[in-house]
């Protein structure tokens, strides 16, 4: 990754969830370590995420979600970066989800579920070296 070349992130609150604190403070704490992030707002629909990182050549999408709809809402993200032929990017999230969901959601494709009590230097850790710039991988172009 060059130093041209910030990772960019979109954090998105999909569904009818209007809690948007733990997303917010998330997006801050990845723009305070350096990464570029795009904050979509409250009630967005899957199409609307993808098309927002689409927009933005967007390395990652966060999704923040505390309603209980996750497993519905991660697979419509996921179907809607399938359609887009753009699995490039990386799919994360954490909010109220179960543990016993967790190995749906990455069978789903989600790469990281993070749950309450999870610290933000171990999210911004996890996605500075997990999410990385499509030119990084050699070959690769969308």
């Amino acid at each position: 990754m060059s130093a041209e070349e910030p990772i960019r992130i979109v954090i998105a609150k999909p569904g009818l969830d209007g809690h948007d604190r733990g997303a917010k403070v998330i997006a801050r704490a990845l723009r305070d370590a350096g990464l570029e992030v795009i904050y979509t707002g409250l009630h967005q629909t899957p199409r609307q995420i993808v098309s927002t990182a689409l927009q933005e050549d967007a390395h990652g999408i966060g999704l923040s979600v505390l309603s209980g709809a996750h497993m519905t809402l991660f697979a419509h993200v996921l179907a809607e970066l399938r359609d887009a032929d753009a699995m490039d990017i990386t799919v994360f999230g954490g909010g109220i989800i179960p543990e016993t969901d967790i190995p749906a959601l990455r069978d789903l494709g989600t790469a990281a579920v993070f749950t309450p009590g999870t610290s933000m230097g171990e999210i911004v850790d996890w996605v500075k070296s997990n999410v990385l710039p499509v030119s990084s991988f050699e070959g690769t172009s969308r």
